[in-house]
């Protein structure tokens, strides 16, 4: 076993697993509370910079423990709206992509979950890669951590959305890990409010969620409105269809007071017809939500296009007067391959 095997690192403990440690040292539990905050609040991974401990204890931590770092290995940012995708190293030597959103006063950070992507949903260029394996919580963290590091010192992260690369609700206890670390007041102190699971529709992730006691927000990749359709798009609806699908949305909402966002890419000839908007007004009836309309995103190699600009608008216009929320969404990052469907890890990053 070498050093590093043998060093507990810090990034990533829950609140109780830290004070586990320090008192495994024998040391006072509010040791916990200012390493916790000089990790996660002031994003130091240096423990010669923990000046509010006595030497001692900082040589002690540098003996025991270590703090995880991500490798910034490229970035690029987008000559249309500012977007900025980032290609990080896992310490393993996989890749994975984050993306910083620019909206006003909003930075948003789209993070990963897995290094790819198991579920296979045919328009969508993560899958093409498979999945490698799951990100711990203090690689998702760490995410949010670096990307901040980055920005000048008056900006800081204003919301989070687990988006990425893979499906955070079969990452799932390292995903709520995650989540509630970036929702500690002593931490990073992102609002729950702020942050966001998206899911292909995992069911039981979705049921167990609402359970947590966080309400987070919760956005279901829909697009389709029949299970025949959603069978070809996304494979998981064959083992969770969408009536399952839609009843689980409802039990969200219920049970936390917040409501879910449907999330339809629309593609051009596939899932953009009139019929499919009726469909759509009809499944969501009665569950509070908001839909967000995303026009797909070309992705070479796939078979499939935009919809015209008709038909975008004849979706919208069957959809708003029955549905009280709907947006339509135009992705950020498209020309640099980092907006919806379009990350994929090295192979992908555009110089």
């Amino acid at each position: 076993m070498n050093v590093k095997e043998s060093q507990t690192d810090l990034k990533g403990l829950s609140r109780s697993e830290l004070e586990a440690f320090v008192k495994s040292l024998g040391w006072e539990r509010y040791r916990a509370d200012q390493i916790f905050a000089w990790i996660y609040r002031w994003g130091v991974d240096d423990f010669n910079k923990m000046t509010s401990l006595a030497k001692v204890k900082r040589q002690k931590l540098r003996e025991t423990a270590r703090i995880s770092a991500l490798g910034l290995r490229r970035q690029v940012t987008s000559t249309v709206d500012g977007t900025t995708k980032y290609l990080f190293q896992l310490e393993d030597g996989q890749s994975i992509e984050s993306v910083l959103i620019r909206e006003g006063n909003r930075r948003t950070v789209c993070v990963s979950t897995q290094a790819g992507c198991g579920l296979g949903c045919v328009y969508c260029a993560t899958g093409d890669v498979g999945l490698r394996r799951s990100l711990q919580a203090a690689e998702i963290v760490d995410q949010v951590l670096s990307v901040r590091r980055l920005l000048p010192q008056d900006k800081t992260i204003t919301n989070v959305v687990l988006m990425g690369m893979g499906e955070p609700l079969l990452n799932y206890e390292q995903t709520v890990k995650a989540c509630r670390l970036l929702n500690d007041p002593d931490g990073l102190a992102v609002g729950a409010r702020k942050i966001t699971v998206s899911t292909a529709g995992v069911v039981p992730g979705i049921r167990k969620l609402a359970r947590e006691g966080l309400r987070l927000g919760l956005a279901i990749s829909l697009s389709a409105t029949t299970d025949e359709d959603r069978d070809k798009l996304i494979p998981l609806n064959r083992k969770y269809p969408l009536a399952q699908l839609m009843t689980a949305a409802q039990e969200y909402v219920q049970a936390t007071d917040r409501p879910v966002t449907f999330e339809y890419v629309l593609i051009g000839g596939v899932n953009s017809t009139s019929e499919d908007a009726l469909r759509l007004a009809k499944m969501v009836r009665g569950i509070r939500c908001k839909i967000n309309l995303i026009p797909y995103n070309s992705i070479p190699g796939k078979p499939y296009h935009r919809p015209s600009k008709e038909e975008v608008a004849n979706f919208m216009g069957l959809l708003y007067p029955r549905c009280p929320t709907v947006t339509l969404r135009e992705s950020k990052g498209v020309d640099i391959q980092a907006a919806c469907g379009q990350l994929r890890g090295e192979e992908n990053f555009t110089r």
